[in-house]
Formats: structure tokens, sequence, C-alpha cells
């Protein structure tokens, strides 16, 4: 891994080069962070979000295993380093704006991508409530279907 942290390409002042042009530049928050989402390679399932830093995408591109950065724990940690439910890059993208990535990657392991035990960390549904109505203040979750595999 690198001693420091990478540098990647700085990000042009024109909207054009950004959005349009050939070059990754990823914005990172003031914090140093850009979000994550990973979904299956295979399904298009979501599957997780994350927090990732310059460190974590530099480790996730030069190994194609996901890292991520812990903001509580304020440490980098790679995905199913204790469970075994690695994920494997398959492809990387982002979005119009480079402040968004996207992990298309297959799960090793038991299938599992929560640290719950569940397949996908989005495993609740949020009760939205007839249309056309004001939603309630206080909003029941629940147990999500399971998405049908390809």
């Amino acid at each position: 891994m690198t001693e420091q942290t990478p540098t990647f390409v700085p990000r042009s002042t024109t909207f054009r080069e950004i959005e349009h042009g050939h070059t990754f530049m990823p914005k990172f928050d003031q914090d140093g962070l850009i979000p994550a989402i990973v979904t299956d390679a295979v399904s298009g399932e979501v599957l997780m979000f994350a927090w990732m830093n310059a460190e974590a995408l530099a480790r996730s591109i030069d190994t194609r295993q996901a890292w991520f950065w812990s903001r509580s724990r304020k440490s980098f940690w790679r995905k199913g380093e204790d469970s075994g439910n690695t994920l494997d890059i398959v492809e990387l993208r982002t979005d119009c704006d480079q402040d968004v990535i996207l992990i298309r990657a297959t799960l090793a392991g038991t299938g599992v991508a929560c640290h719950t035990g569940a397949r996908s960390c989005f495993y609740r549904s949020i009760a939205l409530g007839p249309a056309g109505t004001a939603p309630p203040r206080s909003v029941a979750l629940t147990t999500a279907p399971a998405l049908p595999k390809p």
C-alpha cells in the first residue's frame, strides 16, 4: 500500500472537463471523504454504502478489493477481512460530478454484505403511505422482500 496520501489529478475548474472529460478527478468532501455505493456486478442489487478517503480509493484500485475508511474508528477496513465476505471489484465508476464512487463487485464468502447477516445492508423498506397524502412523522420500517437472483 502507499506510504503517503495518494494524489489524484487535481480537479479541473471547468464543468466540461469534469462532466465530459476522460480524466478521473475525484471530489472529496471537506473531511477528505467520498461516498461509495456497492452493487452486485451481475444483478445490480445495491449491497452497501460506505466512505472512502484517497488512500482507501487507491488501495481499492491497486488491489481490486474494496477498502473503506471508518469515520467512527478513524481507520481503514477491507470489506470481509474478518468475515471472509470480501468484495472483488469488477468495475469502478464515478458519477457526472465525480463526487460519488460506484463499485460493481462480486461478493465472496457466504454472499452476505451486511454485518447483520443480511445479503444487502438495505434490507428494510420505509413505509410511505398512500400517494398524495402527507407522510406520518413516525414511519414504520418493514423487512423488504429479497430481490430475485439473476
